[in-house]
């Protein structure tokens, strides 16, 4: 298997797992015009797009999760343990996938992998169209994909990080809102982000994070002791 082949492969799992975190379940009248055993769906690449980066770069996901702690310290307290969990390891180093910056926020071109789910039917994609074109792909998981996705999570350790870290994800997608809109608006805030060159790999801010947990933790231990 050459490079290209296994970061296809590698690239298709990773996004599988996503979908099977992150996808919404269909109900009865969904069901009756999705494909044939589908269970839930994930709508738009864009914000597929927009997910996969905060999986990719688990630093700008902790720093999130930091920026959702200081708007409400006491009722997001989980968050600053859970920003710690990633910013304490080699997570940002040894897992981070870059990503590059286009005209509408973190984009890579997802085809040839999602061609490795489409196959075997364990996602199925379905475009949104009007006569003219093609408004958005809406990407179906099916009963077969959500088999695989935990059955590869119960038998391979270091893909369960994946899921962790989607499930991760899915909750600040739902704390932000669930369009694609609202999440591009989000990574935005982020001055790294937003000023990283059109066509240039948006960099780390895993140091700049560290230090921010640091402040952060020294600031709720001074609260305890108060």
């Amino acid at each position: 298997m050459d490079d290209d082949e296994g970061d296809r492969f590698s690239d298709a799992i990773r996004l599988l797992l996503l979908i099977a975190a992150v996808s919404e379940p269909l109900n009865e009248a969904e069901q009756q015009a999705a494909p044939k055993d589908a269970m839930a769906v994930l709508r738009a690449e864009s914000r597929l797009q927009k997910l996969d980066f905060w999986l990719r770069n688990p630093d700008y996901l902790a720093d999130e999760l930091l920026n959702d702690y200081e708007r409400e310290r006491e009722k997001e307290a989980i968050n600053l343990e859970l920003a710690g969990s990633i910013l304490d390891s080699d997570e940002p180093e040894i897992c981070a996938i870059p990503m590059l910056r286009y005209l509408f926020g973190a984009f890579e071109y997802i085809d040839q992998a999602m061609s490795v789910l489409a196959a075997p039917r364990l996602v199925v994609v379905v475009p949104w169209r009007t006569a003219k074109r093609v408004l958005q792909d809406n990407y179906y998981l099916t009963a077969k994909g959500r088999e695989l996705a935990e059955r590869a999570t119960e038998q391979f350790p270091v893909l369960a990080w994946y899921t962790e870290r989607a499930r991760l994800v899915r909750a600040l997608a739902e704390a932000t809102g669930h369009s694609a809109l609202a999440l591009r608006k989000r990574q935005y805030l982020q001055r790294d982000y937003a000023q990283t060159p059109l066509n240039e790999v948006i960099p780390s801010i895993a140091d700049r994070a560290r230090a921010r947990l640091a402040r952060l933790r020294a600031e709720a231990e001074q609260g305890d002791a108060a």
